[in-house]
C-alpha cells in the first residue's frame, strides 16, 4: 500500500508529462489528447498500481481501525519524495525532507498501539 500508490501516481506523472500540456481550447483539441493519454503504457501501469494500492487499502481496513491505517499510509509521502526526485528529477528542499522526516517520525508512534479497538463485524 505504501509502495503501490506512490509508484502509481509517479507512473501518472511520467505518463502525463509524456503526453504534454492539454489544452482545453478549443475543445477539438481533446479527442487526440483522449487518445494520447489512454493510448500510453505508462498510465496503464499507473492505474493497475493505483488499483492494487486500493485492494491494499481495503484489506488493511479490513484488518485495522481507520485510525491506524491511515497514518501508516502516510509513510507513502517518504516514498513519493524519494521517487520524484530519483526519476522525475523534482527538487525536494530540505524544508521539505524535513517534514517528511517529522510524519515518519509521527507514524512511529503507532507502532506500540493495537492496530484494532473495536470488535471484528462476523
Amino acid at each position: 500500500m505504501v509502495v503501490a500508490g506512490p509508484v502509481g501516481n509517479l507512473l501518472l506523472a511520467k505518463g502525463m508529462k509524456q503526453v504534454g500540456e492539454i489544452k482545453i481550447w478549443p475543445p477539438s483539441e481533446l479527442v487526440p489528447v483522449f487518445f494520447r493519454v489512454f493510448g500510453s503504457l505508462t498510465i496503464w501501469i499507473g492505474i493497475a498500481c493505483l488499483i492494487a494500492f486500493i485492494v491494499a487499502y481495503m484489506l488493511a481496513l479490513s484488518l485495522a481501525d481507520y485510525s491506524y491505517v491511515q497514518p501508516a499510509a502516510a509513510l507513502g509521502y517518504a516514498v513519493v519524495a524519494i521517487l520524484g526526485a530519483i526519476f522525475l528529477r523534482e527538487a525536494v528542499s530540505l524544508l521539505r525532507w524535513v517534514g517528511i522526516a517529522f510524519i515518519c517520525a509521527g507514524v512511529s508512534f503507532i507502532r506500540g498501539t493495537n492496530p484494532r479497538t473495536t470488535e471484528a463485524p462476523r
